[in-house]
């Protein structure tokens, strides 16, 4: 990858001075000298409705991001953008794909939830597992890289913007590769900006699938080997029973691609000296396999079995139930296509030198059934010559997907069945404040970068689903001198 970035950086750094006119008539910059951010987040965030385990259980989750973005002129009209980031993240949903694991054996890079002879030995006599107990199983935690580069070329009147990028992101059970470009057009004497942009992202699933149904698939649903070998299965009375079988044979997915389209189109108007509004549209294609193969569906019209304490049975769905767990009907199955249409606005008036009101809507509709809605609200204080404070509200509100149903609602007569609340009916509420401090003269300096600004920021996040969420974010820009 970074033979790829260095080839990227030669080759238009090369076409462009080949283009370079020999009058070398002056005209400023697009960009002055190399701007360096670094950007990193901490998100953690707590539930009870996990999609790993059917709309029920821990949806506890901590991430931890970091991002370097340098901007580089290549010439007083083009600038080269390499974004780098990570995020590593540990999931105690994500952690029951293989809810029986409980040693961290298979926390080893060269481990799998889907073994079925590893999975095999964490099963004790008690046979612990339970929605809202995390497992030490490999998808516990994850580390997710990307990388993004962006070319962008401004004509000599800078009336004229296109530009080029292009993307890769990997992560344990899945791989991005993008590409995009757009032009961006000023007139009325840059007072009305015209932009429209395009991006193709071309992913793979490497399919993870809960341990219990990919065993049942691999011993062609022999319920005496493999990871059921000496394993006691329970009906909903809490008797032995040898009948278990997931929906239809549990078919694992044959389509293993998922591709996204999107076209976007935005206009920007600055109405006066203090006001500027603009408003954006985006269509979505999306095609291949659209939902989570490591997410558990349950039926209500079919019997319920279990591996666990049969004495907690009746306390399933309850935080107290740590030693029961219900084995899946059949993973989240969604249509292959998916059409999302967001509309939106904006509208940033400035009250003085000192107060400013950045204000969002966002309206949004899929061929799913979801609407939602999405109001913003920033007020950026300049509270003196360095330093701005901005207290920020968001509100979100949606309907459910059509195929959406909580823990054990669907029915073996549905096509498309999901339990994932994202999909789900919910409003939600973000509180945030920030403060940034800017060195203008850019006096701090670290060998030959001079700091530009840091920025903190804290939000609170909290869905009538009962699931709760604070970030933390921080930025810091440094210019070379």
């Amino acid at each position: 990858m970074k033979k790829f970035i260095v080839y990227i950086i030669f080759f238009y750094g090369g076409l462009i001075l080949a283009q370079q006119d020999s009058t070398k008539v002056y005209k400023k910059k697009v960009l002055e000298s190399t701007e360096v951010d670094f950007l990193s987040t901490y998100y953690a965030q707590d539930g009870n409705n996990a999609s790993v385990t059917g709309g029920i259980g821990t949806e506890e989750l901590t991430d931890l991001t970091g991002t370097i973005v340098v901007s580089m002129p290549i010439n007083a009209d083009d600038v080269l953008t390499v974004d780098v980031g990570f995020s590593a993240y540990t999931s105690a949903s994500s952690s029951n794909g293989n809810p029986f694991d409980r040693t961290g054996a298979s926390g080893d890079d060269d481990d799998d939830d889907d073994d079925d002879d590893d999975d095999r030995r964490f099963l004790s006599e008690d046979q612990i597992g339970s929605p809202w107990v995390a497992s030490s199983g490999a998808s516990r935690s994850d580390l997710w890289s990307s990388v993004n580069v962006d070319y962008a070329h401004s004509s000599d009147d800078r009336n004229t913007i296109w530009n080029a990028n292009a993307s890769f992101a990997n992560e344990y059970d899945y791989m991005s590769i993008g590409f995009g470009g757009g032009l961006t057009r000023l007139f009325n004497d840059k007072n009305t900006t015209l932009g429209i942009s395009g991006k193709v992202f071309l992913d793979t699933w490497r399919p993870i699938y809960p341990t219990e149904l990919k065993a049942y698939s691999d011993t062609g649903g022999n319920l005496n080997e493999g990871f059921f070998e000496g394993v006691t299965i329970l009906d909903q009375s809490g008797n032995t029973s040898t009948t278990w079988s997931p929906f239809n044979n549990f078919p694992t997915i044959m389509d293993e691609s998922r591709n996204t389209y999107s076209l976007s189109l935005s206009w920007s108007q600055i109405i006066s000296k203090n006001a500027q509004f603009s408003i954006f549209m985006d269509v979505v294609k999306q095609q291949g396999w659209l939902a989570n193969p490591l997410q558990r569906v349950y039926f209500a019209d079919v019997e319920n079995y279990f591996i666990g304490n049969a004495q907690s049975i009746p306390i399933y769905t309850s935080h107290e139930n740590r030693d029961v767990f219900q084995l899946a009907d059949d993973i989240e199955r969604l249509p292959s296509n998916r059409l999302k249409i967001p509309v939106g606005m904006r509208f940033n008036y400035y009250l003085n030198e000192n107060i400013v009101f950045r204000t969002y809507y966002r309206y949004y509709n899929d061929d799913w059934g979801i609407q939602s809605h999405t109001f913003d609200l920033e007020i950026p204080i300049k509270i003196s010559q360095k330093f701005t404070l901005y207290p920020s509200y968001r509100f979100y509100n949606q309907t459910a997907a059509d195929y959406f149903a909580p823990f054990d609602q669907h029915l073996t007569t549905d096509i498309y069945y999901t339990s994932d609340y994202d999909l789900s009916k919910f409003n939600a509420h973000q509180f945030g404040i920030g403060i940034s401090y800017t060195d203008i003269f850019t006096n701090t300096h670290i060998w030959k970068f001079g700091l530009k600004s840091i920025d903190l920021q804290f939000n609170n996040y909290n869905r009538n689903t009962g699931l709760d969420a604070n970030y933390i974010g921080i930025g810091i820009k440094f210019i070379q001198d």
